[in-house]
């Protein structure tokens, strides 16, 4: 019983993360295109994030700025890459696609070590090394990856971001028109009134 419980409210969870993020997301100043191209930078260097053990936020900023993406975008991009869990999902695919790519370094490399993951979370930065060569596959591959999603990335959001400045607009549209309305049916006893006097 408790684990049927736990399942739903990790899934509702996720979704009103998604949601929130992407509320955020319409809810950012700066354009359609600065947005969407800040939102597909972020969503697109999350997925090297693990191939490149997260040596990749180095440059995250910089990227951004130099792409003249939003910042915030970008960090709602990432949030979402992480919550989709895709770095994960698309990683075997990825070794896949990068042995193709780099068919020669495939050849004569073999498999990552886990012991080298378990190095660098305890603090043995000597395994960095390790972790970057032997996946350079699957960075290939994650790059191709990051590249397509973050392409596709951007016509969605500017699609939403679109739509929703569309609709904003037509909200203060309607809001001006009722706020006419009531004020002209406001005036319009006082004009019958002194219609009637005169």
């Amino acid at each position: 019983m408790k684990n049927r419980k736990r399942k739903p409210n990790r899934l509702a969870r996720l979704t009103r993360a998604m949601k929130l993020n992407f509320l955020k997301l319409l809810r950012a100043p700066g354009g359609a295109h600065k947005v969407s191209t800040g939102f597909a930078i972020g969503f697109g260097l999350e997925l090297i994030v693990i191939s490149t053990a997260s040596l990749i936020y180095l440059v995250f900023y910089p990227i951004v700025r130099l792409s003249g993406g939003s910042m915030p975008a970008a960090i709602v991009g990432n949030v979402v890459g992480k919550l989709t869990f895709l770095p994960i999902v698309l990683m075997p695919l990825a070794k896949q696609i990068g042995s193709w790519i780099l068919p020669a370094h495939s050849m004569g490399q073999g498999p990552v070590h886990e012991s080298a993951w378990m190095e660098l979370f305890r603090g043995n930065w000597s395994a960095v090394s390790e972790l970057l060569l032997g996946g350079l596959d699957i960075l290939t591959g994650m790059s191709v990856f990051g590249l397509i999603l973050g392409i596709i990335s951007y016509f969605v959001v500017k699609f939403f971001y679109v739509r929703a400045l569309h609709r904003r607009h037509e909200r203060r549209v309607e809001k001006r028109r009722q706020a006419a309305n009531a004020s002209g049916a406001a005036t319009a006893p006082v004009l019958i009134r002194k219609t009637s006097q005169s």
